[in-house]
C-alpha cells in the first residue's frame, strides 16, 4: 500500500508592503520660519513708517515723472548704442597682429573698467579746467558751453560701457571656430567680409546674453548722471521730493519705474536670445505664453476624454 503524496501547491502569501518613511528636514522647517518671521518684520516696519503710501500712485504718472522716464530711456539706449559700436571696434583692435592698434585697445579697456563710472561723468562735466575753449578750426566754442548734461552724461556711460562690450564682443569672435574664417579666406573673402558675413553672425549667439544685461544694468547705471544735473529719473524725483518732502514717496515712485523698464526690457532680451539659440538648438522650449496659453485651453476643456469599451 503506496501513501499518496499532496501535490497541492502551498498558498502563497503576498510581500509585506513596504511603507516609505520620509526623512525629516527640520533645517528647511527652521530656514522657511526665519526667513517669513524676517519678511513680516519688514513689513511690520514699513506699514508704521512715516511714509505716505496714498500719494505713490498720483506721482507715477505724473508730467515731471514721465519726463524723468523718458530722458532714462533715452539716454540709455544711445549710451548702449554707442558703447556697443565702439565696443566691436576695440574687440577686433584688441585681436589685431598690430602691437599699436592692440596696445592702445588694452590701454582703454584697462583705464574705464578700473575706474568707477561717477568719477568718468565727473571729470567729464568738470572737462572746461583742462580745456576752456574747444577749437576745431571750423568750430569753436567754450567748453562750459559744448559740454552739456545730456553729452555729459552720454559721454561718460557710453564710453565706460564700450571698454565692457569690448570684453563681451572678443569673447563672442572668439567662441567661433578658427575653421571658419579658413574656409571663409579660402573663397576668396577678406578678414572685414569674414567679420561681417561669417563670425559675427555666429558670434551673436554668445554676444547677445550679455550685452542685455548690460542694457538692463545702463538702465540702473543711468541714475548716475543726476550728479552732472542731467534731468534723468532720479534727477527729477528729487526735484518733486525737495518741494513735496515726500522723499521716500519718491525714491519708491523711482523704483517702480525702474522695475517697469527693467522688466519690459527683460522680456524683449529673452525672445532676442530664443531667436539667436535656433542654430544650436533644434526643439526650443515653449515661451512662457505658449505655456499660458497651454494651461489656459486646459482649464478652459470641461469635456472629459471617452473610455475605450
Amino acid at each position: 500500500m503506496t501513501d499518496t503524496v499532496d501535490k497541492t501547491p502551498a498558498p502563497t502569501v503576498p510581500p509585506e508592503q513596504i511603507k516609505a518613511i520620509p526623512v525629516r528636514h527640520y533645517g528647511r522647517w527652521v530656514a522657511g520660519v526665519l526667513v517669513v518671521t524676517v519678511v513680516v518684520l519688514v513689513g511690520i516696519a514699513f506699514s508704521n513708517a512715516k511714509i505716505n503710501y496714498s500719494v505713490i500712485p498720483d506721482y507715477l504718472t505724473d508730467g515731471t515723472i514721465l519726463s524723468g522716464a523718458w530722458h532714462t530711456l533715452y539716454i540709455s539706449v544711445l549710451a548702449m548704442v554707442l558703447g556697443l559700436a565702439l565696443g566691436i571696434v576695440l574687440a577686433v583692435m584688441r585681436m589685431s597682429s598690430n602691437p599699436v592698434t592692440s596696445t592702445v585697445s588694452w590701454f582703454y579697456i584697462w583705464f574705464f573698467r578700473g575706474t568707477p563710472v561717477l568719477v568718468q561723468l565727473l571729470l567729464w562735466y568738470n572737462i572746461a579746467l583742462v580745456f576752456p575753449i574747444l577749437n576745431l578750426g571750423f568750430y569753436k566754442d567754450e567748453m562750459n558751453q559744448v559740454m552739456t548734461p545730456f553729452l555729459t552724461a552720454l559721454l561718460g556711460l557710453g564710453l565706460n560701457e564700450a571698454a565692457y562690450m569690448a570684453e563681451i564682443v572678443r569673447a563672442g569672435i572668439q567662441s567661433v571656430d578658427e575653421g571658419q574664417t579658413e574656409a571663409s579666406h579660402a573663397l576668396g573673402m577678406t578678414q572685414g567680409q569674414t567679420l561681417r558675413r561669417v563670425i559675427l553672425p555666429q558670434a551673436m549667439r554668445v554676444i547677445v546674453p550679455p550685452t542685455g544685461n548690460e542694457f538692463i544694468n545702463m538702465l540702473k547705471t543711468s541714475s548716475l548722471a543726476y550728479a552732472v544735473q542731467f534731468n534723468e529719473l532720479i534727477k527729477r524725483s528729487t526735484d518733486i521730493s525737495s518741494t513735496s518732502l515726500a522723499v521716500v514717496e519718491m525714491y519708491f515712485v523711482a523704483s517702480i519705474w525702474y522695475l517697469v523698464l527693467t522688466t519690459i526690457f527683460s522680456i524683449v532680451q529673452y525672445y532676442i536670445e530664443r531667436r539667436y539659440a535656433r542654430g544650436s538648438t533644434r526643439n526650443l522650449p515653449p515661451t512662457p505664453l505658449q505655456r499660458l496659453r497651454k494651461n489656459l485651453r486646459l482649464f478652459g476643456s470641461f469635456r472629459r476624454p471617452e473610455v475605450a469599451r
